[in-house]
């Protein structure tokens, strides 16, 4: 993968002028979990993940091949 998640979440921390510990009072979340993010760590709780990347800004974007069918699906449905 060209874009670890690691150097996204540190180059927008330091882009927004947090601190690891100002990101991880407004994420709710603990510093060292910020830490570990920024250095790689593979294993962190997607509720976890989604409370810093919402406060960073960043938005997730999944892919798949099925991505057009699966909107259009559930558009129809939900209309």
């Amino acid at each position: 993968m060209q874009d670890k998640l690691s150097d996204i979440v540190l180059f927008h921390r330091k882009r927004s002028g947090l601190t690891q510990q100002q990101l991880a009072e407004l994420a709710n979340v603990g510093k060292n979990l910020i830490y570990e993010l920024e250095k790689g760590k593979q294993s962190v709780q997607l509720c976890n993940l989604l409370k810093i990347l919402q406060v960073l800004n960043i938005e997730l974007d999944f892919k798949s091949p099925l991505k057009k069918a699966f909107v259009k699906e559930t558009s129809d449905a939900n209309s």
